[in-house]
């Protein structure tokens, strides 16, 4: 499961590009989540290659990983943005993004988010019901502004993924409902402050398959016809994300099959494309590094007890998900079965499970593939501090979020007296 990038030396021990993760932990601590430079940008370069032709708005999906310094490098490179939230705007702005290559999705935006993207500027807004479309009219008229939108179509495809980063069949709350797609874009086109844009899904996440994209893809393009012929013109169509990665032994078809497959029902129209991808640009260029506490021997299981927990990596104990685990220096001794797990006070604190180790007490891990959805779904339970994020930059390491400390916990609670 190694990568690339994440390599092991003559002498066992891993390095991450020139950068042995003995000498980050000793650096920096742990627990600490740490990036490979080389391989966000890789991954992002991988889509811009392989659509060349198409050549797409390639808006990052925030939500991955929104810390400011992967949004610049993202930036940087020529990535559009997609946000969820307010508070995501202004974290792309703060890093150096382009509201004007942003899309803004999600199915609860507030009327100070809708203000605030209007006032900057946002490329477009994903609709996600009909009462949203009415709030955007309203707040666009009032401030003498035509917002664009984009709906969301559910279109009731199965992306073959854990229900709960399932999101286009129609007992999700996402989107609005195929089947009233027409009606709504006819309301939308006869509104004062609604400029139509585009079209939208976004069906799942950790999508190993092309079928569930091409069947979905075609029921758009169908809806695009249905609306031409009723004079609602549609000029980009925003596939979404969630291409997957390997956390284990999935089988992904390659870029440029997606790419062609796309570009093959795309054919002849002119339609600006637009991706959403997130966890394939960062997911498996990040890995949460952290030390054996304890080596607990039971008399079913084996536990080795580590300094990181489900309030820094919640994807086991949330999805049931599946992260390698491998020891930063390889020992000869022969392994051991272990359930790797933290120290929060919950059953549910675990990050792998039933996983053979040769690891002994003051041992470094390194959980692989915890570039999305890791440091931004992190919480302070137990009143535990996050971890510190750490990129490297070839033989450089950059800290791009300091680890927190107790005085951040409780800046901004008061006592009443």
């Amino acid at each position: 499961m190694l990568t690339p990038h994440l390599q092991r030396d003559a002498d066992g021990s891993l390095r991450y590009e020139r950068l042995p993760l003995a000498t980050i932990a000793e650096r920096f601590g742990t627990p600490s989540y740490v990036y490979s430079r080389a391989a966000i940008s890789e991954n992002y370069r991988a889509y811009r290659d392989a659509f060349a032709r198409a050549a797409p708005l390639i808006c990052y999906a925030v939500k991955a990983n929104s810390t400011l310094g992967v949004l610049a490098l993202l930036a940087a490179e020529g990535a559009g943005f997609d946000i969820v939230s307010g508070g995501e705007l202004q974290r792309v702005i703060a890093a150096g993004g382009d509201p004007a290559r942003t899309i803004f999705s999600g199915v609860g935006k507030r009327r100070d988010e809708i203000e605030l993207a209007l006032a900057h500027g946002i490329r477009c807004f994903n609709v996600e019901s009909e009462a949203e479309l009415h709030r955007i009219n309203e707040v666009a008229l009032a401030h003498a502004i035509r917002a664009r939108i984009s709906f969301r179509i559910n279109p009731d495809v199965d992306a073959k993924t854990h229900p709960y980063i399932s999101t286009g069949l129609k007992s999700n709350k996402f989107g609005v409902a195929h089947a009233d797609a027409v009606r709504l874009y006819t309301v939308a086109a006869a509104m004062r402050g609604i400029e139509v844009h585009g079209i939208e899904c976004h069906i799942g996440s950790q999508i190993t398959e092309l079928s569930p994209y091409v069947d979905a893809l075609r029921r758009l393009l169908a809806l695009v016809d249905q609306l031409s012929a009723r004079g609602i013109a549609v000029k980009h169509l925003d596939l979404g994300g969630g291409r997957g990665i390997r956390y284990q032994d999935e089988t992904l078809v390659p870029m440029h099959q997606f790419a062609q497959a796309v570009e093959r029902e795309m054919a002849g129209r002119a339609l600006e494309l637009v991706l959403e991808p997130g966890r394939s640009i960062v997911g498996d260029a990040g890995l949460l590094l952290t030390r054996v506490e304890y080596l607990k021997p039971g008399e079913t299981k084996n536990f080795a007890i580590v300094d990181a927990a489900m309030n820094d990596l919640i994807r086991p104990t949330l999805y049931d998900a599946f992260h390698a685990v491998v020891p930063v220096v390889q020992r000869a001794e022969q392994a051991v079965c272990y359930d790797v797990v933290g120290p929060v006070c919950e059953s549910g604190d675990w990050l792998a499970k039933a996983r053979p180790l040769a690891i002994a007490q003051g041992d470094l891990l390194a959980v692989l593939c915890a570039g999305a959805y890791g440091m931004t779904m992190a919480s302070n339970y137990n009143t535990r501090v996050r971890p510190c994020e750490v990129l490297i930059d070839g033989e450089h390491a950059h800290v791009i979020r300091e680890r927190e400390r107790f005085a951040d916990l409780i800046a901004h609670e008061r006592i009443v007296r």
